[in-house]
């Protein structure tokens, strides 16, 4: 993943912000994820897009963080990353509650601060 240009990386971001909402779409309470073997299939998936999230903002963040920070604080880009850390590292842990609660309130916000990053990128882009 960190051979892709930034460009790349944040559009891949929007493109599985946009996945994880069609599959949260139907969920109605975190309690879902546990429910049946469609909920854990559900769980599953959001979580490794979650992961990959945290993953292509680790890949930014190193290499032009510049323009993560234009946009959000260097926190809120670290929260991301660390989330990212324990769905990698300790998936067994992972709470159900809390994967419905970032797509519930996490996801929107994320996706206006890249749309935001990508305008940045671009103009920065057109002055170079």
């Amino acid at each position: 993943m960190d051979r892709l240009s930034t460009k790349e990386l944040l559009e891949y971001i929007l493109f599985s912000i946009g996945l994880i909402e069609k599959r949260f779409s139907t969920i109605l309470s975190s309690s879902y994820f546990l429910e049946n073997e469609e909920g854990l299939e559900k769980l599953d998936a959001i979580s490794m897009r979650l992961q990959t999230i945290g993953e292509a903002l680790k890949n930014v963040m190193k290499n032009d963080s510049e323009i993560l920070l234009s946009v959000a604080p260097k926190n809120y880009w670290r929260d991301i990353i660390k989330a990212r850390e324990i769905i990698s590292h300790h998936y067994v842990d992972i709470d159900a509650e809390i994967v419905y609660e970032i797509c519930e309130e996490e996801l929107s916000p994320l996706r206006e601060y890249v749309m935001t990053a990508l305008k940045e990128l671009s103009s920065r882009n057109r002055h170079t």
